[in-house]
């Protein structure tokens, strides 16, 4: 695939679904009243059936979601181009990626009591694969053949099921039990309960309990029971068992998080997060990468505007307990000041820090800070490529062994437009190859340096066009500089992008 294609794949799509949404925001366009005795027009049809879908019956209200996902990607776990040079057994470039995600979610609530709901959603989620080839067929004369595509219709699984009972037992209290998404704070640490199915969904097996202190005070308290595999609680449709959820591991958790809104222009938060972690069954036959550990995690986090202008959030967390065997401390830190021009164009730029304790090879403990259940693409890394790049080091998706310095710069230029820059340089708190520890060898792995730390540059760029309440696109590209934290011999840089289309029935 020449360089032109692979622009062509990208610009092409994203400029069909801008002319799709801009036609049909035009054909939703009010127009003037008029008095007349015709059939209703069509939009006002279509704003009927789609109230019926809404509500079918009185204690019942059903929605509908689709996501399409086209993906471009590049040197995306091994940062060296000459890993995907094709071969015998190979063909085609296997270090070059392009798949399609189309995502339909289907979700109801049914008003059981005036303050209790049961919460349903179904997710099916399928792929197509464009390169690398997913399978092959065997040709005489020892060459090999290839699928042009493949489709792998997946599964549809229930990604929230839950009872919600309001004012439960007389109290100023919510109560949530059973599969629910749960995102504490910036979702920093607390966002992503399925990081192995790729934001198909990031839900929780959970009991959450939300007080209400007082007026703007709240205290989230909750208990997480995490499997593995996906049919330990509810056995999807048309189950594919080699699909799961976690990092490998079943996981028990316990989150006290205090949320304080009482100062003007103020947000306190204050949290300990209990988690522990063993190998899934699938994990141990298979010799897979699930940890043993036990967490203990207390922090907190201030975010305040300074006047019309001016904000700023710091964040510190810091863990103990042990990882297989081992005791193990860390510290974490994420941090942003922000300046808004409030102007027509809304302009906004930002200062980013993050820290997260790497592990000292030199130590018998680990200091490899956790970001428990944070394993998501962050856009303050660098989105989806940052959820890539750190796989040889730990698991998908887990970052950790990290200073990252960032600037940023929000925009406007349209009403229906935002873009949104982010410029970021990238160190290693720890090089853990400085005492001869042997670095990665494996097909599709990248090489590290035995005395760098700066892991790079990462430039990343999200572009949002929306033109209505329902219709949303989104086009995201992460760039990826390699730095000496990389063998010499392995310094490619690294690419990927994605177009989302999202409609909301």
């Amino acid at each position: 695939m020449n360089r032109l294609q692979k622009v062509l794949y990208i610009v092409l799509p994203l400029a069909l679904v801008v002319w799709v949404s801009r036609t049909m925001a035009a054909e939703n366009t009010p127009q003037p009243a008029a008095v007349s005795t015709a059939a209703p027009h069509w939009h006002e049809i279509k704003t009927d059936w789609m109230d019926a879908f809404h509500h079918p019956t009185e204690n019942l209200e059903m929605g509908l979601d689709l996501r399409l996902r086209e993906v471009y990607a590049r040197n995306i776990f091994s940062v060296d181009d000459e890993q995907g040079d094709a071969s015998a057994t190979k063909p085609g470039n296997w270090n070059e990626f392009h798949w399609q995600r189309y995502r339909t979610r289907l979700s109801a609530i049914w008003t059981m009591a005036p303050d209790v709901t049961l919460n349903t959603r179904l997710v099916w989620e399928f792929w197509t694969f464009d390169n690398p080839p997913r399978h092959f067929t065997s040709i005489s004369s020892g060459s090999c053949g290839m699928s042009a595509q493949d489709t792998d219709l997946r599964e549809v699984i229930f990604d929230r099921l839950n009872i919600q009972w309001k004012n439960a037992f007389d109290l100023p209290m919510t109560l949530t039990v059973g599969r629910q998404d749960i995102i504490l704070g910036t979702g920093w640490l607390v966002l992503e309960g399925t990081p192995q199915d790729g934001e198909r969904t990031i839900f929780f097996d959970a009991v959450r309990a939300t007080v209400d202190l007082r007026e703007k005070t709240q205290l989230d308290l909750i208990y997480i029971k995490q499997y593995d595999e996906e049919d330990k609680w509810l056995n999807p449709f048309n189950h594919r068992e080699q699909l799961h959820l976690t990092q490998g591991t079943d996981e028990d958790g316990m989150i006290f998080y205090l949320t304080d809104k009482s100062i003007e222009n103020t947000q306190l938060e204050a949290y300990y997060i209990y988690k522990k972690e063993e190998p899934s069954d699938w994990s141990k036959f298979w010799g897979g990468a699930g940890v043993d550990a036990e967490i203990h995690t207390f922090g907190g986090r201030v975010a305040q505007n300074l006047g019309e202008n001016w904000s700023y959030s710091v964040e510190v967390a810091k863990q103990f307990g042990r990882r297989n065997e081992d005791s193990m401390k860390g510290l974490g830190s994420n941090n942003k000041l922000a300046y808004a021009f409030n102007d027509e164009l809304k302009n906004e730029l930002r200062l980013t820090y993050e820290y997260l304790s790497g592990d000292d090879p030199g130590t018998k403990g680990s200091e490899k800070f956790d970001t428990l259940w944070g394993d998501w693409p962050q856009m303050q890394r660098g989105s989806d490529l940052q959820s890539y790049l750190w796989t040889a080091e730990g698991a998908l998706g887990e970052v950790a062994n990290l200073h990252r310095l960032g600037f940023g710069h929000t925009i406007k230029p349209h009403q229906e437009w935002t873009v949104a820059t982010d410029y970021n340089l990238m160190w290693a708190d720890e090089n853990t190859f400085k005492n001869g520890n042997s670095f990665s060898t494996a097909y599709g792995s990248p090489k590290f340096s035995r005395d760098g730390s700066f892991r790079g540059q990462m430039i990343s760029c999200a572009v949002t066009y929306s033109c209505c309440q329902n219709f949303l696109t989104r086009f995201v590209v992460d760039y990826f500089i390699p730095g000496n934290y990389y063998d010499h011999s392995t310094r490619d840089a690294a690419i990927f992008a994605r177009v989302n289309v999202e409609w909301t029935f």
